[in-house]
């Protein structure tokens, strides 16, 4: 929900805090303070075009931020996309949201204090808050979000998920198909140059590890005369010398010999003793391996020859399949199995088909049953709405849905009973009102919803043809609209922050006390751990009284710069400033008009009593 707002430099507004609770929230107070810039601003921060006329007389830019708490499902779905654009912020439990109107340079929008682009701040505010009224951020007028509705009110969602996951395993099956329905000349191609490569990597009958072992050997053949020489001198060194340069084992034979000697005498120095005939031993077996490896020397041009021409003809097949011998080999083995994919390729095809087939009828059968328990719930819900519309002082208002099926030849197909492409559902039950003429074999369009396309439809004049609900005029009509469509999909909506502007357009006192009392009740939505926030610009006394928190908005005039300037500030009212400000909207003076606002003050505290809300 919205727990905070903070505005700058924006309309007539200087500055502004505000604090918001759960619950339902009124703002009230004279035409033009400027309760209607608060819903202006919040559209702004969710996401709104600016336009920079929104900027304060006298100042460079305009400024809104809030700050929202979010609830579970809040914080899986927008902490995934933070997480995916790294704007996470210090705690997962609340989102912080900026906009920034400049005159002369680029809007800027924040999410966590970091700038994101307009789409993504959209994109993570979608679903934190409906505003209805005069602005068209309005989800219910969206189609798809009107079918997720009448699923979540049906309780279709387990039967909408199978359908989800049918038509996820339809579409895996047909890319797979796409890829082998290729054209066939490209097929031979792929498989001629597959063979190629196959049969030029196993020519090469290369071994894992070959490649290290060769360029190892490479400098040892290069280089072997003058290896040879080197072993030669380490040997001539240990075991030859001569009269210059004593051989270092006879040198070493001395030391030990005298070191006896020495020891014979003092027995404390057996122990280097020890250490000096370990000392010989080893000298001894270093010059019998080099001698050993002086006679593996081969000075071969040949050999050499053949080892650079591998290591050649390796380094081209790793230029070719892979960095390495092994991903060469590899290369290798998945080139194998693509050739054979070929080569079985109209049997994957056939098979693929079939299992085609098989899912559009299981697609097609729970498809069909999802469409005709959307109808039985769309029956309920609609005469559920007209209902709530009656109370609203709309009797007579008619409400309805259009379900239409689209014709596609990749569709699924459907019983020959099925005949009928679209149809109207209403409180009085369902009319079919377009046959699905011209084919033996229907096929009908499908995507992750099934194969419904549903829209909202309304009549609010007796005698008039139901219409899209997106068409019905603005104003107080359809945000009374928006409020039964509401009370009654409570349990299914789960948009934490709903926003009123100017609802009770057109209504009167009693139906406005009628208006308030749903919007209190919408504060709790459908289960008792989804508590809401209704924030509601109104006229109305009877609709004021019902909130939870009272809001003033008024104008006044400070003087700024040695001239006088408005400026818009908000209040939050006691009880008894409730009883003047409604008072005051009753449009009298005088102790009458404040007892009959005490009245409804009284009215209102009885009902909640008697309807408590946890």
């Amino acid at each position: 929900m919205l727990l905070e707002l903070r505005i700058r430099d924006f309309a007539i507004v200087d500055e502004l805090d505000l604090r918001f609770d759960p619950g339902f929230v009124v703002l009230t107070g004279e035409t033009g303070a400027g309760k209607s810039i608060v819903v202006d601003a919040v559209e702004l921060v969710l996401g709104d075009w600016a336009d920079r006329m929104v900027v304060r007389s006298g100042a460079d830019r305009a400024l809104v931020e809030a700050v929202f708490c979010l609830g579970a499902e809040q914080r899986d779905r927008v902490g995934a996309m933070l997480g995916r654009e790294g704007l996470e912020g210090d705690n997962s439990e609340f989102l912080l949201l900026g906009r920034e109107v400049r005159l002369n340079r680029r809007n800027i929008c924040r999410i966590n204090g970091r700038s994101v682009t307009l789409s993504l701040l959209r994109e993570v505010t979608d679903g934190l808050v409906d505003i209805h009224g005069q602005s068209e951020h309005l989800s219910l007028l969206r189609t798809p979000d009107q079918l997720r509705l009448l699923d979540r009110y049906g309780d279709l969602e387990p039967l909408r998920d199978r359908v989800v996951e049918i038509v996820d395993r339809v579409g895996d099956v047909r890319r797979e198909l796409g890829e082998l329905k290729r054209d066939e000349r490209d097929l031979a191609h792929r498989a001629d140059l597959l063979d190629f490569q196959i049969k030029e990597i196993g020519s090469a009958a290369l071994e894992p590890g070959e490649e290290l072992s060769l360029r190892e050997e490479r400098p040892r053949l290069a280089n072997a005369e003058r290896l040879a020489e080197l072993a030669g001198e380490v040997v001539f060194a240990i075991e030859e010398g001569d009269h210059q340069r004593p051989a270092a084992a006879d040198l070493l034979g001395t030391a030990v010999r005298s070191l006896a000697q020495a020891a014979q005498i003092d027995p404390s120095l057996r122990a280097l003793l020890e250490s000096a005939e370990s000392v010989n031993h080893q000298l001894e077996a270093l010059a019998g391996q080099m001698r050993q490896y002086q006679e593996t020397i081969e000075y071969s041009p040949q050999r050499l020859q053949e080892v650079e021409e591998r290591l050649a003809l390796i380094v081209r097949l790793e230029r070719k399949y892979g960095e390495t011998v092994e991903e060469v080999l590899s290369y290798a083995r998945e080139a194998e199995r693509e050739l054979d994919a070929i080569a079985h390729n109209d049997e994957l095809i056939e098979d693929l088909e079939a299992e085609e087939r098989r899912l559009l009828d299981e697609l097609g059968a729970t498809a069909l049953e999802l469409s005709e328990r959307r109808r039985e719930a769309a029956v309920s819900l609609a005469t559920r709405v007209e209902e709530e519309l009656g109370s609203l002082g709309m009797e007579g208002t008619r409400f309805g849905m259009l379900f239409r099926w689209s014709l596609a030849s990749g569709g699924v197909p459907l019983p020959v009973s099925s005949s009928y492409r679209s149809f109207c559902v209403s409180g009085s039950g369902v009319d079919v009102s377009e046959p699905m003429a011209g084919t033996d074999d229907p096929r009908v369009a499908f995507d992750r919803s099934g194969i419904d396309q549903v829209q909202f439809l309304v009549s609010t004049n007796p005698g008039e043809p139901l219409k899209p609900m997106a068409k019905v005029a603005s104003g107080g009509e359809t945000s009374r609209l928006m409020l039964a469509l509401k009370a009654v999909l409570s349990r299914a909506d789960e948009t934490p922050t709903l926003i009123f502007d100017e609802i009770d357009q057109g209504i009167g006192g009693r139906v406005g006390a009628t208006v308030g009392e749903k919007l209190w009740g919408l504060s709790v939505g459908g289960s008792p751990d989804l508590r809401r926030q209704v924030l509601c610009v109104t006229h109305l006394p009877q609709l004021a009284g019902f909130a939870d928190d009272h809001l003033r908005v008024e104008k006044q005039m400070v003087e700024r710069d040695g001239e006088q300037r408005s400026v818009t500030r908000v209040r939050c009212l006691d009880e008894s400033e409730r009883v003047e400000e409604l008072a005051q909207m009753l449009g009298g003076t005088g102790e009458a008009v404040h007892r009959s606002a005490q009245e409804i003050l009284r009215q209102v505290r009885e009902h909640k009593v008697a309807h408590p809300r946890d």
